[in-house]
């Protein structure tokens, strides 16, 4: 809100509004983008008796990948140059962000909930913030060390159910876990990523990244091709398949990009947690699924963090910002 009244005072010859129309067409992108990135858990829930994770992954990184390359064609030299010189790093982020990642979430979801992974994965900022602590060494303070622990607690909540005697009786789904240890893939990424400062264009970055991540799927997926009976898909299985390749891989991609460039890394990746708001209500209208007060609980617990989190800067931060 205070980006557009700052739009329409500086331009006081009537760009002003063209200004605000930008940001609220910006927004909507983001919108949109998030939508269609929380219809993946629905169909990946939906097709998991039929294809294996790791089979759904590779399909849907590879046909991203071939539907954006053409996008970015004129910037063909500076990919490969980026390749030739850095192509270890390349296959590490994008294997661990964009395959590893996947992959162990579309395994969680075989036997949890879509609504519960939707809520899990909104922990990807904080655990972000932590690694870039430990990795980039950025600033984290009390408050921070502080949310971060409450939005730990929501998980808990969550993955045991709401009861700490299933806790005690380590009554854990081994699925949730799987789901957890994915947003600590997909963060680690974000980090590492941020660290590898590569000079090229984002989209372009992106089509190299989805590559190293159909590389990164391969072998997994071969296995599964010898292991896992899985792998006829019916009319419903193939929808799902060009779903999450097509408005949930490659347009979801290109819109995450262009909102970014809106709005700034920071805006764009707040609107995450429209990802869980979202997930909940398709899985309550396309699978059935419901909301159980644990889901509640634990997603309050983890607010109360991420509000610490957010809204309570380091004083570091805070001092370099006066600057």
């Amino acid at each position: 809100m205070a980006i557009n009244v700052l739009g329409v005072h500086i331009n006081r010859d009537g760009t002003g509004q063209a200004a605000g129309n930008s940001l609220a067409s910006a927004y909507c992108v983001a919108v949109v983008c998030w939508l269609l990135s929380a219809g993946v858990y629905i169909a990946a829930k939906w097709v998991s008796h039929e294809m294996p994770p790791f089979a759904l992954c590779f399909w849907r990184v590879l046909i991203a990948c071939a539907i954006l390359l053409p996008i970015v064609r004129r910037h063909f030299g500076a990919m490969v140059g980026l390749a030739r010189a850095r192509p270890l790093e390349l296959l590490c982020i994008g294997g661990i962000g964009l395959a590893i990642c996947q992959g162990l979430l579309f395994t969680g979801l075989e036997h949890a909930d879509a609504t519960t992974a939707g809520i899990i994965m909104a922990l990807i900022p904080i655990i972000t913030m932590i690694f870039a602590r430990l990795i980039l060494g950025e600033p984290m303070g009390t408050w921070q060390v502080t949310g971060s622990l409450i939005a730990f607690l929501g998980i808990v909540t969550i993955v045991v159910k709401g009861s700490p005697a299933a806790l005690m009786r380590l009554d854990i789904n081994p699925s949730e876990l799987w789901i957890v240890a994915g947003s600590f893939c997909f963060s680690l990424y974000t980090v590492l990523l941020r660290r590898a400062k590569f000079d090229i264009e984002r989209l372009a970055l992106l089509v190299l990244l989805l590559g190293a991540a159909v590389l990164t799927a391969l072998p997994f997926y071969i296995w599964e091709l010898a292991s896992d009976e899985r792998s006829a898909l019916n009319g419903n299985g193939l929808i799902a398949l060009a779903y999450v390749a097509i408005p949930g891989g490659a347009l979801t991609y290109y819109l995450f990009n262009r909102s970014v460039e809106a709005l700034g890394a920071a805006r764009a990746g707040v609107m995450l947690y429209l990802q869980t708001i979202f997930t909940a209500v398709l899985a309550y209208l396309l699978l059935g699924e419901q909301l159980q007060f644990y889901h509640l609980e634990g997603a309050a617990i983890i607010i109360v963090g991420l509000l610490l989190v957010t809204l309570l800067k380091p004083k570091t931060e805070l001092a370099a910002a006066k600057r």
